[in-house]
């Protein structure tokens, strides 16, 4: 069985992510979406929510599930739930540049290989931080996320 690990804060989960993820559905027979705590940002949803919120999303494709990745390497985790490979979007040559030198220290921790999709031209733009900010200062994001986080967004603004 191929099993890959999409991991990601998901802060929030946005339409780029639902695409590279429903992709990475068709390669591999199982695909984890794993919810990370990044100590590096300030979150706007919990972990819990927004594993909710991508558990409601994917609930219609075939082979996804949802988990929280936790404190530790992320080759640890994928070592803990069998997966093959990592899978990573990416939108431009700065998410390569950023990526590569990840991926590379994964194989050389675990043998784990990264897999990275290019981004539908149609999400390049999008990054969970813009969501916010437009969000934030009142601009409608809408058809950038799935309905699981419309609603959160919206029970937000209340």
């Amino acid at each position: 069985m191929q099993l890959a690990v999409c991991p990601g804060s998901f802060d929030p989960l946005h339409n780029g992510h639902v695409e590279i993820i429903a992709r990475a559905s068709n390669l591999f027979d199982e695909v984890i979406v794993a919810v990370s705590s990044n100590m590096h940002k300030n979150p706007m949803f919990s972990v819990e929510e927004r594993m909710e919120m991508a558990r409601e999303t994917f609930s219609y494709v075939r082979g996804v599930s949802v988990k929280p990745l936790g404190t530790g390497l992320l080759t640890d985790f994928c070592k803990e739930v069998g997966a093959n490979a990592l899978v990573k979007g990416l939108r431009d040559p700065k998410d390569l540049s950023y990526e590569s030198p990840m991926a590379t220290m994964n194989r050389h921790l675990s043998g784990l290989e990264t897999v990275f999709l290019a981004a539908d031209g149609r999400y390049t733009h999008l990054s969970s931080t813009l969501v916010k900010e437009v969000h934030t200062l009142g601009g409608d994001v809408a058809e950038f996320i799935p309905r699981a986080v419309q609603r959160r967004l919206k029970d937000r603004r209340r």
